[in-house]
């Protein structure tokens, strides 16, 4: 069918008649006349030469090719009215859509955003949290930063910072720790991927326990618990740069263990935009700039007071 004879009206009516299975309703949906949405509906059926609805005593119902071409034509009209909601303000603005581990986007990612935001202006970022678990496709996102090996079926990964973790607690707490074994005689606050623990004894010498306590399924609300001093946390002392400086945190021991990294991911067949290029780049840039210039470093005097 030549796309200039395509009957937009015809589908339009269509569409919200089959949302509403009433014609009067779609027609008042469209600031139409009932009588304008039965005759679109009708020449389109005549058109296709097939019956998209039942014509009940009432309402309507949808006929099997009726119900085959509803899903394509909302999804088409979304897609229209998502790049149309694009030029608001009389420029065109890319939307980009991020999700991100909750410890990243706190730690990391949200002290940067203004930045981004200044050097590229006409994209749209929309960051969405997780607790690592994501789906690219279901949740139709450009890219998830995601924790841990890269191995995620099915997409590209590309490694941003490496994520060595540490005991953390609250500086009243970290002043009764002499040594590592002194840990055991307080409460560990888990995350959900249980062998971190046992992999930071292992790491200090120290028989592993059975661990009991509370687990967490967000790594920033662990460490949340640990600053209020519920116990101690095993969290990468890099994402909590601003609380180790204000001492709303201590790391009492410089056993590090490596449990994974932070990575960039996207779907393969997901081709890369405009947008998620600009994305990409910057990260790479930000995240190879010295220390010295990391935001909360910098307010503190350029890092000398960092693990």
């Amino acid at each position: 069918m030549d796309r200039a004879q395509l009957p937009l009206n015809a589908l339009r009516a269509f569409e919200a008649a089959a949302r509403h299975l009433n014609f009067t309703r779609a027609a008042i949906e469209l600031c139409v006349s009932q009588g304008a949405v039965s005759h679109h509906v009708a020449q389109l059926e005549r058109r296709l030469g097939v019956r998209l609805f039942h014509r009940l005593p009432r309402g309507l119902s949808l006929t099997d090719e009726g119900r085959a071409l509803v899903p394509v034509l909302a999804e088409a009209f979304d897609r229209v009215g998502a790049t149309l909601d694009q030029y608001a303000g009389g420029r065109f603005r890319e939307v980009l859509k991020v999700g991100v581990v909750g410890t990243f986007a706190a730690g990391w990612l949200l002290p940067r955003l203004d930045a981004f935001a200044r050097a590229h202006p006409a994209i749209d970022l929309r960051v969405s949290t997780n607790n690592n678990r994501v789906d690219l496709a279901g949740e139709a996102l450009d890219f998830a930063i995601r924790f841990g090996d890269g191995a995620w079926h099915g997409t590209q990964a590309e490694p941003l910072i490496e994520a060595p973790m540490t005991p953390l607690c609250a500086p009243a707490l970290a002043a009764r720790l002499r040594s590592p074994a002194d840990v055991l005689h307080e409460r560990l606050l888990r995350s959900y991927r249980p062998d971190e623990w046992a992999l930071w004894f292992e790491a200090a010498d120290i028989p592993v326990p059975l661990f009991r306590g509370p687990v967490f399924d967000s790594s920033a609300l662990m460490v949340s618990a640990a600053m209020a001093g519920f116990g101690v946390a095993l969290a990468p002392p890099a994402m909590f740069i601003r609380e180790l400086a204000s001492e709303l945190l201590a790391q009492p021991f410089p056993i590090m263990i490596d449990a994974g990294r932070y990575w960039l991911t996207r779907l393969m067949s997901r081709p890369e935009t405009h947008a998620m290029r600009c994305f990409r780049e910057w990260l790479g840039e930000e995240i190879t700039a010295p220390i010295a210039s990391w935001p909360y470093v910098r307010e503190q005097g350029g890092g000398a007071n960092f693990p």
